[in-house]
């Protein structure tokens, strides 16, 4: 639509006639020759003029183009502008970083999918993490792969379509064969370092216990909460396995408390999909909408009219003036000057 940036400038369209009605006329001052029977003349013609000076009078053009164009200057001055539709802008307020393992437990098929088929633990939560992602619109999400050691595999993003497609390509063992919590968990904070909303959350998965973090996993959950980050554990794997495929529920549970966050077990593709689904009532949606609408300066074309309108006056006047000087010339047969 059309709108003014200063309408209150319109104000100012009274302001030739409060000139024309209060000050005097404009006056030229011409030189003269003062003759004896001048009054008699004036007189005569009708005319009763200042002595030294000659009114300008104007003609019906002028009286026309004069308005027009002062109403068009006005126009410019205040700024017309053409406002297009809304675009709309969604800022995250929370940052959430999704941390999966790969190692090399991760492919035992013990979990079923909605056909009946036996898929591995990396497949199932690749079915629920995508349909996750989906859901939380406006949220910055991030991806961490870790076993042998802890890779960022998305950065912090808004298009989530990326996210998803990363993540469909992550496969098991591509990070090593053993699970490091937490070097995952330091990763993250790494991650978050840059971060500059207020809610920043960790949601991490695994099958195993840790066994190959440079830093203790419980020690790098404490150095999280300090750094204000929320960490919520899901564990998937059999608590009655041994060695690194055992997966460690109580450490789990002592990471998620120290930060605040709960600990989630997962032993069927059902009841990972309840997880997500209460955390993400846990984390309901918390973004920000701006709505920006783009403005096209108009100004110029009023003003261009203007200009245009004096201009073209101008050379009218010039050229009537010239055709009748060019009749007031007398010519011979032959066309000259006489």
């Amino acid at each position: 639509m059309l709108a003014f940036e200063y309408p209150w400038v319109f104000l100012i369209i009274p302001l030739p006639i409060l000139v024309w009605v209060l000050l005097p006329p404009y006056r030229e001052e011409q030189e003269a020759v003062r003759i004896p029977f001048f009054d008699q003349l004036a007189e005569l013609t009708g005319l009763k003029p200042t002595p030294g000076a000659v009114i300008l009078k104007t003609n019906i053009l002028q009286k026309l183009v004069a308005p027009i164009a002062w109403l068009l200057i006005v126009a410019a001055l205040a700024c017309p502008q053409w406002i297009e539709d809304p675009i709309e802008r969604i800022e995250s307020a929370r940052d959430l970083m999704l941390a999966v393992d790969l190692s090399q437990s991760m492919e035992v098929r013990d979990f079923v999918d909605p056909e009946g088929n036996r898929i591995d633990r990396l497949e199932a939560v690749k079915l629920v993490l995508d349909d996750f992602i989906t859901r939380r619109e406006g949220d910055r999400i991030g991806l961490i792969v870790f076993g042998g050691a802890a890779y960022p595999q998305v950065p912090f993003t808004l298009d989530h379509a990326s996210c998803r497609i990363l993540l469909e390509q992550a496969r098991i063992g591509m990070a090593g064969p053993r699970t490091s919590i937490g070097d995952a968990i330091g990763l993250a904070i790494q991650q978050f370092e840059a971060s500059q909303v207020e809610e920043r959350v960790l949601i991490l998965l695994t099958d195993g216990n840790d066994t190959g973090s440079k830093m203790p996993p419980l020690k790098a959950a404490e150095i999280a909460a300090q750094n204000g980050i929320l960490i919520h554990t899901i564990g998937i794997g059999d608590p009655q396995a041994s060695g690194e495929d055992k997966v460690d529920l109580e450490a789990l549970g002592e990471i998620a408390e120290s930060t605040g966050g709960r600990s989630f077990r997962g032993e069927d593709l059902e009841q990972l999909e309840q997880i997500y689904a209460t955390l993400d009532e846990m984390t309901p949606h918390n973004y920000e909408r701006f709505t920006y609408r783009p403005k096209i300066p108009l100004y110029y074309w009023p003003l261009g009219i203007a200009v245009g309108l004096m201009v073209a006056y101008h050379l009218l006047m010039h050229a009537l003036a010239l055709l009748a000087r060019l009749k007031k010339t007398p010519v011979n047969v032959a066309g000259e000057q006489v």
